[in-house]
């Protein structure tokens, strides 16, 4: 006992086409806004880390270290980009390549 597809069916699937597609580009262009902060976070708590700071003093620092927009030095971008590129594990040409932008970039 077969079941004739009717009308609805067919154009309730030609809709659940485009509202996917549009779903996966809104969740991209999310994801894509919280990289920049992601990354200051990363960065905040590996100098926290770095400056053994516990408690308050750490609440403090990632606050303070989290609301500046100041350039990172030379080395600082060495140090983040270097940890990038290894924890994308890029090994040669893609690696210098990585490192060549990324260190433009910051």
């Amino acid at each position: 006992m077969h079941r004739a597809r009717s009308q609805g069916d067919y154009s309730m699937k030609v809709l659940q086409i485009p509202l996917l597609v549009l779903a996966v580009l809104f969740s991209a262009q999310g994801f894509a806004a919280n990289t920049a902060q992601q990354e200051k976070m990363k960065t905040c708590n590996a100098d926290a880390t770095a400056k053994a700071l516990k408690g308050d003093e750490r609440k403090a620092f990632m606050s303070t270290c989290l609301k500046k927009d100041v350039p990172q030095t030379q080395q600082e971008k060495m140090k983040t980009c270097n940890a990038d590129a290894t924890t994308k594990a890029l090994k040669g040409d893609e690696r210098k390549a990585f490192m060549s932008d990324c260190l433009k970039k910051k």
